[in-house]
């Protein structure tokens, strides 16, 4: 079987000229999926705007949230356990099945998922199509999962809410007949496709959740899409989705139907990639690799665009397929970095080859702009100086990463060692409780000039019900660093603010024995301790406030910046 291999070539990386200029600039103003508009993402909703939605966010809320429950054992597999594809279905059918009006591309898989959807959205819209693009989780509001037409903006309020009204005697109906068991997905997700049929999209952009035959978003037939996408495959939602990698491989399979083209990321192990060829196959389904020998996408170097890093790629792809799959992007700007990125963006741009080869008009330019104004809240996401100083932090480096999984954890590492390979480091935590805490431990413990970590806890979906405690993660950390033989130096939040401002020799010995790790139910506080910590260092090289974890924790740093 062909493999496929990365190159990092001629990282001339300068790190020091990475941060961003005081003044803030047009650096780090990220937007949701991603046209690339100057504007905040702080300032990105209004209260006026989200009093309007009351009603619809009160009607979700009443519903099953399993982002805030948790997903239950054996739910993404077609068992007794599972989700009841069947309401979906129904509750489609009520609605004169929208989502038979415009074709479809369904992205399922452990990562990428997102940021993928957002590559190839943004293609689609620079070459001029109206696209209905849906995703999940949100940042600060839920029209940030639904996005229409040809610019990537969030679903007005006005938009959301009027549609919520037309059909709202329908979910009435809908919740009845089905005995209040349906969910919170299952209803916003009948909404999207629902208002992109109401808007008229071109082509809508559809990213899974829990993904396999029982997930809301498979209600997709093969006559309704275009391309299907596996992006990666890990170990999260084991229990979900049969409890192996293999298990997990076949249930995501499912998104493959028959004659449609599929569009394989990774790279995955060769037995894993087998099961989806094998599906493939069954389903009479052409397969396009993006991991493909073919492939010879490489970083160049890291540079610096409008106060923001970039990686400076070129994505060469010559696959062998019946798509006739040959590009060649010089110098192509990515303001979504690392290794796994670029390999997105190889998977979005063989996505579009599959839709170029159906007759969908994308020229090669049109891939490159999309790819370039790419760009997503808490993924990779520098703030900008005056978001720093809006969070009390003037001067801070601070860096967003929604990483949550081993895999994205050693993906977060490889890309701070690419921007910031000299950074003194300190890493602010938030996890929810189903995730492999020791795992994605093991992963930042290998990050170079690690000087400090700090465990904290943030709601997940507006509850503390997932949320790991704080001596959860703090049993998990240190079982990671005796494993590593890493020593930690645990000392309280308070009394390390205290030992900094005494800065006697007594103290300096403490706080210097080993990695500091510490625990605090505020978040705000671990990052003003973070940045202290960088500061007393005074070493001359920059250094980095690292707040990962979750998307939940991200969030809470993002509404925290005062407007």
């Amino acid at each position: 079987m062909r493999r496929f291999s990365w190159i990092v070539g001629n990282l001339h990386l300068g790190h020091k000229s990475l941060i961003p200029p005081a003044g803030g600039g047009g650096g780090g103003r990220r937007c949701l999926n991603g046209i690339g508009l100057k504007r905040s993402l702080s300032g990105l909703t209004s209260e006026n705007e989200e009093s309007e939605l009351k009603e619809f966010n009160d009607y979700l809320n009443n519903l099953k949230n399993h982002e805030k429950s948790g997903v239950p054992q054996g739910a993404g597999t077609d068992s007794d356990d599972g989700f009841d594809i069947g309401r979906m279905r129904r509750l489609m059918q009520s609605l004169g099945n929208p989502q038979s009006n415009y074709k479809s591309i369904h992205i399922v898989g452990t990562k990428g998922k997102g940021s993928i959807a957002a590559f190839l959205s943004n293609i689609l819209r620079a070459q001029g199509y109206s696209v209905g693009c849906y995703t999940s989780p949100h940042i600060k509001t839920i029209r940030e999962r639904i996005t229409v037409g040809r610019l990537g903006d969030p679903v007005s309020a006005s938009a959301l809410n009027s549609l919520f009204q037309k059909i709202k005697v329908v979910l009435d109906q809908a919740v009845q007949i089905e005995m209040g068991h349906l969910s919170h997905f299952e209803v916003l997700t009948a909404v999207a496709f629902n208002l992109f049929a109401e808007e008229n999209v071109d082509i809508a952009v559809i990213e899974a959740g829990l993904g396999g035959p029982r997930d809301a978003t498979n209600i997709i037939s093969s006559s309704d899409l275009a391309v299907s996408v596996i992006t990666t495959i890990g170990k999260e939602h084991l229990a979900a989705l049969g409890g192996s990698l293999e298990s997990i491989a076949v249930a995501k399979s499912n998104i493959i139907k028959h004659g449609r083209p599929v569009v394989l990321g990774g790279p995955y192990p060769p037995h894993i990639e087998l099961i989806f060829r094998n599906k493939a196959s069954s389903m009479c389904s052409p397969v396009i690799s993006a991991s493909d020998a073919g492939n010879r996408s490489i970083i160049k170097k890291i540079s610096n665009v409008s106060g923001s890093p970039c990686q400076v790629s070129d994505i060469m792809l010559d696959i062998e397929t019946d798509l006739q799959l040959f590009i060649k992007l010089y110098d192509v700007k990515l303001s979504l970095l690392g290794l796994h990125q670029l390999q997105n963006a190889a998977t979005a741009t063989c996505a579009a080859f599959c839709l170029r080869d159906q007759g969908w008009r994308i020229s090669d330019g049109s891939i490159r702009t999309g790819l370039e104004r790419t760009q997503l809240m808490g993924r990779s996401q520098f703030l900008t100086s005056l978001e720093s100083e809006a969070l009390g932090l003037p001067g801070a480096t601070i860096l967003l990463d929604g990483a949550h999984t081993k895999e994205s954890a050693k993906a977060l590492v490889d890309m701070i060692q690419i921007t910031y390979p000299e950074a003194k480091l300190v890493f602010v935590i938030s996890m929810a409780t189903d995730k492999d805490h020791q795992a994605f431990a093991k992963e930042l413990l290998a990050v170079k000039q690690l000087e400090a970590i700090f465990l904290t806890e943030v709601s997940i979906a507006g509850d503390r019900y997932r949320t790991a405690s704080l001596s959860l993660l703090r049993d998990r950390w240190i079982q990671a660093s005796n494993e590593l033989g890493i020593r930690f130096s645990e000392v309280g939040v308070e009394e390390y603010s205290e030992l900094l401002k005494n800065r006697s020799v007594r103290s300096a010995e403490k706080v210097n024995d080993g990695i500091l790790l510490s625990t605090s139910s505020s978040l705000m506080k671990s990052m003003r301790i973070g940045d202290e910590i960088l500061r007393s260092k005074d070493s001359g090289e920059p250094g980095l406030i690292v707040v990962t974890g979750s998307l939940h924790v991200v969030s809470s740093v993002i509404c925290s910046i005062k407007r």
